[in-house]
Parts: structure tokens; C-alpha cells; sequence
């Protein structure tokens, strides 16, 4: 620890933080070190036997079932599947009190699960949580826009973005798992048919959006004929979308 923050303060002075800045990285630095004393969780991970390493994960993120699309998936092989695809992308993320998670009108790029700590959600009266979970209209927005064509080939929209309505601070110091945007969007398009299932798609109806959907819309026969047509570029949706009197 007196290496690492020795490091850490030549770090900060060649950089010519003010210290106010230099503050807030010494305390994110001492609660980073409580948290996981020291130890780099994904390199010690990587030298263990894949199977080993799933059993782990499966115990350490029992809480991913409990966030509500996912607990649609238990009890079936390809839920297994899935959960074990989810949890091998999270990845351990301290927050210190005052952090600023989802901003109003920001963009929401990750889903946190809280480990330890509180935060605070405008317009949710009582705090999140140990167990709770923010940002997963990120989950339900990502599996309902996950097009696949014919062939089974997931399709991209141009100037699809999700917007948050809200600001989510820190309370305190939060311990966390987050699964960044990126990767929800890559299982979300591999395990998209099976996402696409009434019981799946049933609990993304249920899901109280925190968020705006601040994307293009594509006209319903462009999407059929896009659909169809695998070979089709996003430019030439472009193109056809600044065309309006042609889909009226």
C-alpha cells in the first residue's frame, strides 16, 4: 500500500493536480484498497481453469438473478448460458460518496450492481441499496433493439443513444460490479433470439424506464425492407430516412 501511494503522490504532483483533486484520488484510492485489499481480482482470475473460474463467478454474482429480466431466464440452459455470459463481463468498480453515476440527460452507458453502499435516485424516495441495481433500462433498451435479419445477422441503426431522466449520486462510498454498454449490447446480440422470448420480453414491459429513448426512428416498411436485405448499409437508410415524403 505505501508503494502504491507513493506512486500515486509523484503521479498526481508531475500531473500538477490542485489539491482538491488530490483529495477526492488519495480517498478513492484508500476505500479501492479496502475494498479489495490489494488484490487484482480479473488477473488472478485469469490464471485459473475456465471451469473454476465459472463456478466462482456463478457464486460471487448470485445477485445477477435477481434483477428482474434476468430471473426470466433461470431454470433453462440457455439462461445458464446467458447469466454465465453476463457475469463473465462484470467488473469490480468503487465509487467514493459524492460520485456522479447517471446524469440527467447524459448518456447511460453502464449497469451498476451495488455491492455495498448507498446511492441516491431522483424521484425514488428510499436510497439503492446492497442488492439493487441501476441502469438496467440500459438491459431491457438493449435486448428490444437488437434486430436480426434472415440470416440471423444482428443489424445496427444509425443514432441509437439512450438518454437518462435522472441524476444517481453517492451517497456514500459504494462498492459495485458494472456491465459496461458495450458489453451488453455483444450479448444481447449473440443470445438475441432467445431474448426475444414472451416471458423475456414480458419482463422489459414491467421495467419502469429511467430513461429517454433518444434515438432515429426508422419507418416500419424501411426496417422490413432492411430486415430482409442483409446487405443493405446504414448509409443507405440514411439516405432513404432524409427522403420524408417517401415513407408517408
Amino acid at each position: 500500500m505505501s508503494l502504491r501511494r507513493r506512486d500515486v503522490e509523484q503521479w498526481m504532483s508531475h500531473r500538477r493536480l490542485p489539491e482538491y483533486l488530490r483529495r477526492q484520488v488519495r480517498q478513492a484510492e484508500r476505500y479501492n484498497w479496502a475494498a479489495t485489499r490489494g488484490v487484482n481480482e480479473e488477473i488472478l482470475m485469469e490464471n485459473l481453469p475456465d471451469d473454476l473460474q465459472r463456478e466462482i463467478r456463478r457464486h460471487l454474482f448470485k445477485f445477477v438473478k435477481d434483477v428482474h429480466i434476468f430471473s426470466k431466464m433461470v431454470d433453462s440452459k440457455m439462461g445458464d448460458t446467458i447469466l454465465d455470459a453476463i457475469c463473465e463481463r462484470l467488473r469490480q468498480k468503487t465509487y467514493i460518496k459524492g460520485s456522479r453515476i447517471l446524469c440527467d440527460g447524459g448518456l447511460i452507458d453502464k449497469m451498476v450492481f451495488i455491492v455495498r453502499g448507498k446511492m441516491s435516485s431522483k424521484g425514488v424516495a428510499a436510497p439503492l441499496g446492497e442488492g439493487d441495481v441501476c441502469g438496467e433500462e440500459l438491459l431491457a433498451w438493449c435486448i428490444e433493439n437488437s434486430s436480426v435479419n434472415k440470416d440471423g445477422k444482428k443489424i445496427r441503426f444509425p443514432g441509437q443513444r439512450l438518454l437518462s431522466n435522472r441524476d444517481v449520486e453517492c451517497l456514500t462510498n459504494v462498492e459495485a460490479f458494472i456491465l459496461r454498454a458495450a458489453d451488453i449490447e455483444e450479448v444481447t446480440g449473440i443470445f438475441s433470439r432467445f431474448l426475444r422470448s414472451p416471458k423475456v420480453q414480458g419482463a422489459i414491459r414491467v421495467i419502469d424506464f429511467g430513461a429517454t429513448n433518444h434515438m432515429t426512428e426508422v419507418p416500419v416498411p424501411l426496417l422490413e425492407k432492411f430486415c430482409s436485405n442483409p446487405d443493405s448499409s446504414s448509409m443507405e437508410i440514411q439516405e432513404e430516412m432524409s427522403e420524408p415524403c417517401k415513407h408517408v
